[in-house]
């Protein structure tokens, strides 16, 4: 099926972004020589390249489209909106009807602890919000030294100085002098890589303790924040053990250190609740949200504040030193609320929880559940993992697991299916508007591209 707009060759765009772009997190050299897919169109949960090959979206493009493509009721919101009001500010004593509905609308969704939100354009500036705002908030308290932010070590929460130093990705802090001062990192709750002899509820229990001896070596007078996500998202969509998170809202409020969950990915049903705090039954003080606000069509993201942080800021605050020229554009809050009212209107989030999550995640369970390159399988709701490993008893990992995943991502574009290689795992997080046909047609095209991987190391 060709797309209308592809007037020019594939090889023609090519060069051109050869020419003008610098990609993110890969070799741009080499992709130049290999040349870019050149994606012309979507719909549904399909994607269409330059060349008229049809590919499901088993990544929701970034985790993030999760009505699926060209959803109409989001475009006339949009178009809409352009005609009314194409942009205003929230800086000259001004706000405006599309922003005051969506967070009426969100915070009917929140939990009610949650109070307030401060628009960006992403979840990494949502982040990096994070980091003035939580300061601030201290400053505000009477405790000015509770500065230090402590993060996880393969955790993620954006790519500008400040969101990728609250990460932990060791290659990204090489390439730009990070972390900044004041953020601290523990490690990651992964079982299946680090919890040798130990059960995964006594890992968890583990990973979380490593919290207060990091605050008490600190000092809990020092530290501001415990950041991460409820699932790590680009560290290999891995889910800690059951223990975990309980472990470390005591911790937190032991010590009155905020607890700040990065939703970026979880949030908007991807678990199947609307956010993936509740599902893992933790109560945040901020969640940082993006991606599923809007399902992708527009930028947008935020900062959500509990009551108590955001009647600090407001009630003894006064002047807050921050702002952002698109906070709460108009055009992206009415996709967000149009948006809002598909996964409600429509029932995603309740299907992912009672039907096509639990299908996905038993489909994944039958088909991989003896497979020999697959240990282990992860997930709940529209996202999953699949981990690779050379022996699964022993839960030994591959040398060179990078090397073997990314091969068996490129089998699964061969194959007419995007999923995503990370270190030793294959992950897929698929639209929350998946049907159980389509989940059968992802499984299906993810088994061949995984069977022709295992047969290239001999193991099939």
């Amino acid at each position: 099926m060709h797309n209308h707009q592809a007037q020019r060759s594939t090889a023609d765009y090519q060069a051109l972004d050869a020419a003008h772009h610098i990609h993110a997190f890969l070799d741009q050299k080499a992709l130049n020589e290999e040349g870019p897919r050149v994606i012309t169109r979507g719909e549904g949960l399909y994607v269409w390249d330059s060349e008229g090959k049809k590919y499901l979206d088993g990544m929701s493009g970034l985790w993030c489209t999760n009505v699926g493509y060209g959803r109409q009721e989001l475009i006339d919101a949009a178009t809409q909106q352009l005609k009314q009001l194409s942009y205003y500010n929230m800086f000259f004593h001004t706000t405006h009807p599309a922003v005051v509905e969506l967070s009426e609308r969100l915070f009917s969704l929140l939990p009610g602890d949650c109070s307030h939100v401060i628009y960006t354009n992403s979840g990494s500036e949502a982040n990096e919000v994070l980091i003035r705002t939580v300061r601030r908030f201290w400053d505000i308290m009477g405790q000015p030294d509770k500065k230090i932010f402590i993060g996880r070590h393969n955790g993620y929460h954006g790519s500008t100085v400040g969101s990728a130093s609250l990460g932990g990705m060791a290659f990204m802090h090489e390439m730009g002098n990070l972390p900044i001062p004041g953020v601290e990192h523990i490690g990651e709750p992964y079982w299946f890589a680090h919890g040798g002899l130990q059960s995964p509820a006594e890992f968890g229990l583990k990973c979380a303790q490593e919290l207060e001896s990091k605050i008490l070596q600190l000092g809990a007078d020092k530290v501001a924040a415990f950041v991460a996500e409820p699932f790590q998202g680009a560290g290999g969509m891995i889910f800690p053990p059951e223990s975990y998170w309980p472990e470390i809202q005591r911790i937190c409020k032991k010590y009155d250190v905020l607890l700040c969950a990065d939703e970026v990915i979880g949030g908007f049903g991807r678990t199947g609740e609307w956010f993936a705090h509740q599902h893992f039954d933790f109560q945040p003080d901020t969640l940082s949200i993006a991606k599923g606000l809007t399902s992708g069509y527009i930028p947008m993201g935020g900062l959500v504040l509990s009551r108590r942080m955001a009647q600090a800021l407001v009630d003894k605050g006064g002047v807050f030193a921050h702002g952002l020229t698109y906070s709460g554009h108009p055009v992206a809050a009415a996709v967000a609320l149009a948006n809002l009212d598909v996964l409600q209107g429509d029932g995603m989030v309740a299907a992912v929880k009672q039907d096509t999550g639990p299908y996905l995640q038993t489909c994944l369970r039958q088909v991989f559940g003896q497979h020999p390159l697959v240990a282990e399988i992860q997930g709940v709701g529209m996202v999953a993992a699949l981990q690779f490993a050379e022996d699964k008893p022993s839960r030994k990992l591959f040398a060179n697991e990078d090397d073997i995943t990314w091969r068996c991502r490129s089998h699964g574009f061969d194959e007419g299916v995007i999923i995503r290689a990370t270190h030793g795992r294959m992950i897929m997080a698929p639209a929350l508007a998946i049907t159980r046909a389509q989940i059968d047609e992802l499984v299906a095209k993810t088994q061949r591209a995984v069977d022709r991987t295992a047969k290239e190391l001999g193991m099939l």
